[in-house]
């Protein structure tokens, strides 16, 4: 499994040769200036809530390479609205079966609302079990015990968690709901980008070194293989 960092919260994954686009916020990021939005491809987009820095890009990478959108009913429906034929809409609890493993849509604790103010129902996460791997790509969040369900049900062999803060959960919240989700690999999202959500780095690797846990802070533009 390849998984490519483009800023905030957008990860493009390459599961078994499909691609699926995570929270595409780049052309409004100052620190991914230097990515290509035009040469991204991607089979499936996933939208964890409705904010503009995690939707920014969707309509245009949607349209662009005719991948099919994955999100709660209320931002389906507002997309269709632009034109988008190919999605699926879902709602926490529910689950799909996808040509490159199940997703199912579980609770994260944050507001919701698209960039014209648009309702957006309820922000969410995702579990994705592939031939590969399964992971945990929490959205913004606050730590939640609902997060132990996961980890009872599922052997998560990664967790991508908001770490930034301010808006979600911070590194030591996010520590304890990589415990609670039972992983030891935590790659850290929604940081930096804004005054608001910078982090130390330096006393985060720390943390997560100190409770026994690996803590990925990739590079914009970076490309991993777990």
């Amino acid at each position: 499994m390849k998984i490519t960092y483009y800023g905030q919260s957008c990860f493009l994954l390459d599961m078994g040769g499909t691609k699926v686009l995570f929270d595409p916020f780049i052309s409004g990021n100052p620190l991914a200036s230097d990515v290509k939005l035009d040469q991204i491809e991607c089979d499936y987009i996933l939208l964890s809530h409705g904010h503009a820095d995690h939707v920014a890009d969707a309509e245009y990478l949607l349209k662009k390479t005719g991948a099919t959108l994955v999100a709660i009913y209320e931002i389906v429906g507002w997309y269709q609205n632009k034109g988008i034929e190919k999605v699926h809409p879902m709602n926490i609890g529910g689950k799909v079966h996808l040509p490159f493993g199940t997703v199912k849509m579980v609770t994260a604790i944050h507001s919701s609302s698209l960039p014209d103010g648009t309702y957006a129902g309820v922000a969410a996460g995702f579990v994705v079990e592939s031939a590969e791997k399964t992971f945990y790509y929490a959205g913004d969040t606050a730590l939640t015990l609902d997060m132990k369900l996961i980890g009872e049900r599922y052997k998560v062999d990664f967790a991508m968690l908001p770490i930034g803060d301010n808006f979600t959960m911070d590194v030591e919240d996010a520590l304890v709901a990589a415990t609670y989700v039972n992983t030891k690999k935590v790659i850290g999202m929604h940081f930096d980008t804004f005054p608001y959500i910078e982090i130390d780095h330096v006393e985060a690797l720390e943390l997560a070194r100190r409770q026994q846990k690996e803590l990925l802070l990739l590079e914009i533009g970076q490309t991993i293989e777990l």
